[in-house]
């Protein structure tokens, strides 16, 4: 992934990483309607924080992408809305969402209801805002990859949550 240095005072690395839970040909595009199915797809996603773990959890990973990809579509030069990450799996939101980003002035908070660490992450909001779009196209394109699908079919069907 591509770093843009903040400023000298304040920088902080984040780091995406996630791992398939399922094999290969557990969905094809013939399956693009079948919604349990499409919620089935499951990864292992971490969020890594000056290289201390953050947030560790299997997710329903097409939900997830999709999130991302709403958000992504919302994103303006000078207008970043929040992105809030919430699965139609979970019922108990009343802490907030599984996965945040919070923008405010120039800076951002990355925040989770299950964050397995108490890390200071105020970001650069420029750098933040990148990270999360290169994670959004590099998810679009493992996801791809590896079920052999073309997402664009999916993305319709796919639920998501827009809050809790």
């Amino acid at each position: 992934m591509k770093n843009i240095q903040a400023s000298k005072f304040d920088f902080i690395k984040i780091i995406f990483e996630y791992d398939f839970v399922n094999e290969p040909a557990y969905i094809s595009n013939k399956n693009k309607r079948n919604v349990p199915l499409i919620l089935g797809v499951e990864a292992i996603f971490r969020i890594k924080m000056n290289d201390k773990l953050y947030f560790e959890e299997e997710l329903a990973i097409l939900e997830f992408y999709k999130s991302l990809f709403r958000w992504k579509e919302k994103v303006k030069e000078n207008e970043v809305p929040e992105f809030h990450y919430y699965s139609v799996e979970y019922a108990d939101y009343d802490d907030g969402s599984i996965i945040s980003l919070i923008p405010f002035s120039d800076k951002a908070r990355v925040k989770s209801i299950w964050g397995e660490s108490n890390i200071y992450n105020v970001f650069d909001l420029t750098y933040i805002v990148n990270e999360f779009l290169v994670l959004e196209q590099k998810m679009r394109e493992d996801i791809e990859r590896h079920f052999n699908i073309e997402l664009k079919q999916f993305i319709k069907h796919i639920p998501y949550s827009t809050s809790g």
